[in-house]
């Protein structure tokens, strides 16, 4: 009886983010989790960092469709070197469908005296279609400035974040730039990002007003 009431339990996606998170911490060793990361124009479930890769993660419970996997799997290709989807046992019969055959896919189940147990149905592979400019993004201006430091740039602090990114990414070979920019977000720390922000702004000088043209015009000499 209580495995016919298992195998009849629903899973929803409150009931798999801890016991998933603690699967992880044992499959990958050191990790950072972030939850409901903005890429492009949808959410990551789960953002996971580890010394050499960025791994977006999607879960689709017993409780969801695959009717916006689409759309979300284009955006996670963008961002993440590696990604992986965690679906309920309803779904795993048809995972491998629904993303790319880098993806990495796990099942979840729920165990008998509560919890959940995971499944490596495949493991995922290098995303070909990873866009550093993407992933470069996912950085705040002082992480963007202890990089540019460590790396002996010039600081650009007038500059865009954007522009800054992208000088990053010309002028220091990825085999340096990445494990930096995993470090940082390792470091990463939520408590003190607004203070340290403010504290950046107060050192650029404000850019003296131009003159509007024309705005005086001194009168000829007769």
């Amino acid at each position: 009886m209580a495995e016919q009431n298992t195998e009849n339990k629903v899973l929803y996606d409150r009931d798999i983010r801890e016991p998933l998170f603690e699967f992880l911490e044992d499959k990958f060793g050191k990790v950072r989790i972030f939850e409901e990361k903005q890429i492009g124009s949808v959410r990551a479930d789960v953002v996971m960092v580890t010394p050499d890769a960025l791994i977006g993660i999607e879960i689709k419970s017993d409780a969801d469709t695959y009717t916006r996997l689409k759309k979300q799997v284009e955006s996670y290709d963008k961002f993440y070197d590696y990604n992986i989807l965690v679906v309920g046992s309803t779904h795993a019969l048809h995972a491998k469908d629904h993303v790319p055959e880098w993806w990495g896919i796990i099942t979840v189940e729920p165990l008998e005296e509560g919890g959940a147990d995971f499944y490596v149905l495949r493991e995922a592979v290098p995303n070909p279609m990873v866009d550093d400019k993407c992933k470069i993004a996912v950085l705040w201006r002082p992480e963007i400035n202890n990089i540019i430091d460590k790396c002996g740039l010039p600081a650009y602090r007038r500059m865009s974040k954007q522009f800054v990114r992208d000088k990053l990414l010309e002028k220091v070979d990825g085999k340096i730039l990445w494990p930096l920019v995993y470090e940082e977000l390792f470091e990463r720390d939520y408590t003190k990002i607004a203070s340290v922000i403010n504290e950046y702004r107060k050192t650029i000088k404000q850019k003296p007003r131009r003159r509007k043209s024309g705005a005086r015009l001194r009168k000829k000499r007769v």
